[in-house]
């Protein structure tokens, strides 16, 4: 049956062309639910390249100030009174707020007034971060209002079984579980580069061990230099070289934990997926992700990842099939991983051919199809602004959303 078409309002404080992944996802999201024939509303933070943007009925731009720590990013700010007028004035069917700074928490209060409903997405574990920096007082605090924030929407959205295992632990409800895509056409194989690589100063038969990602301290990207020096010592026959994707406020640390490292810094788009496919061997060491699309990204690229058993890689890779697992936290176990995959020549071929062939068939209209089954049930679902009771513990499903205070 075909969902009638609805004026959606997406909320985020981070949105494309930044590069992270949530901005990724919203912007899958969002053309997919145009494409779909969905009016989609954006509100967000203004961006740099933001001049010549001008606000209508499906863009409001609003003040950003920096996030500490993190370059590029901002937290976002709006009056509740500006979204109250302006949602009078042309009232959205359903909002999806991503975020949980004061721009989304500015959205959730003027839509509980107008009794707007909203579904809310977990897409950042801000608490796992603020306790991976040893603030733990802060991380509990943050927890607390976490989940104070998406108990007052219809479903919160979930991108890993690993994750809303982890906040129903926590006392998170109306949880349900919606995963990611990878755009397998973008991400493959073909698109590897030996020009690249002979700018990586590498040969046809040296291997390219790869890391994409941000570089900062909630990665865990210490594990990277012993990893490295386990590959060399194991195997003194291969000449390993390490390239590191992305940036972050690590990168200057690293560069002089890892000499011998090429770092190309943050990539995009066509460019982004050479240098993936382009290497052989990529290092996942994050224990704080909620999902991680660049473990998606890499499968469809072709290459054999490495990664601890949680969030993308716990529900795309199997063991010794299409990747190699760890227990999240054994170090030595992410380590042995690695050196297996380079125990023959055959594995590590049969892997990278596996994990292409199943990230494949993991494309984004079936994500933005299970996305926009989630928010016409929430729009179809009574308004009741002023409730503030206790949900259902159970799980959402599309067509059926526990309603929340």
């Amino acid at each position: 049956m075909n969902t009638p078409s609805l004026r959606i309002t997406l909320v985020s404080e981070t949105f494309p062309p930044e590069i992270n992944g949530v901005a990724n996802t919203l912007g899958r999201l969002s053309d997919g639910l145009r494409q779909r024939g969905h009016q989609v509303e954006i509100i967000r933070p203004r961006q740099a390249d933001d001049s010549a943007a001008q606000e209508d009925d499906n863009l409001l731009l609003c003040k950003g100030w920096p996030l500490p720590g993190y370059p590029g990013l901002q937290w976002g700010g709006v009056s509740v009174h500006k979204l109250w007028r302006r949602w009078r004035r042309q009232r959205p069917d359903v909002l999806y707020i991503a975020t949980e700074g004061p721009l989304g928490l500015s959205a959730l209060r003027a839509a509980r007034r107008l009794g707007i409903a909203v579904v809310s997405g977990f897409h950042t574990n801000f608490a796992q971060y603020a306790g991976q920096y040893g603030l733990g007082l802060l991380a509990r605090l943050l927890t607390h209002y976490l989940r104070w924030f998406h108990r007052r929407t219809a479903t919160t959205l979930v991108p890993s079984i690993s994750q809303r295992l982890e906040l129903e632990r926590r006392g998170f409800v109306g949880l349900a579980l919606m995963a990611r895509g990878v755009d397998a056409c973008l991400f493959n194989p073909a698109r590897r580069s030996q020009a690249l690589r002979e700018q990586w100063g590498l040969a046809p038969d040296d291997l390219a061990v790869l890391h994409v990602g941000r570089l900062a301290a909630e990665k865990n990207l210490s594990l990277l230099r012993p990893c490295m020096e386990a590959l060399q010592r194991t195997y003194p026959q291969r000449r390993l070289r390490l390239i590191m994707v992305g940036d972050g406020p690590q990168r200057a640390s690293l560069e002089q934990q890892l000499p011998d490292a090429v770092f190309c810094g943050a990539q995009r788009g066509e460019v982004l997926a050479e240098h993936y496919a382009s290497g052989d061997l990529f290092l996942f060491p994050s224990l704080t992700e909620t999902f991680g699309n660049v473990v998606l990204e890499a499968l469809a690229s072709g290459l054999a990842v490495v990664a601890y058993d949680e969030a993308a890689a716990a529900q795309h890779i199997r063991h010794g099939h299409s990747g190699a697992l760890a227990m999240p936290g054994d170090q030595a176990a992410f380590i042995d991983a690695a050196c297996w995959l380079l125990e023959e020549g055959e594995t590590l071929r049969r892997v990278r051919l596996n994990a292409r062939q199943h990230a494949s068939r993991q494309g984004w209209p079936a994500i933005v199809e299970q996305f926009e089954g989630y928010l016409s049930s929430a729009s179809r679902q009574p308004a009741h602004p002023a409730n503030t009771g206790t949900a259902s513990a159970m799980a959402i499903k599309p067509g059926s959303t526990a309603p929340r205070g």
